[in-house]
């Protein structure tokens, strides 16, 4: 289930790293997205 909705968040939500996004200056909403992409991708690696 969490690579297939990995997939999507792929495909829909933005990718800050490819802005060069600074973690220090991102506003909340921003870091709302990085946490929940980051939770996602980690249990669609099974770690």
């Amino acid at each position: 289930m969490f690579k297939i909705l990995a997939q999507i968040n792929k495909l829909i939500l933005p990718s800050f790293t490819k802005q060069s996004l600074d973690l220090a200056k991102a506003k909340k909403w921003q870091m709302a997205i990085i946490g929940y992409r980051y939770y996602v991708t980690t249990r669609a690696l099974g770690c």
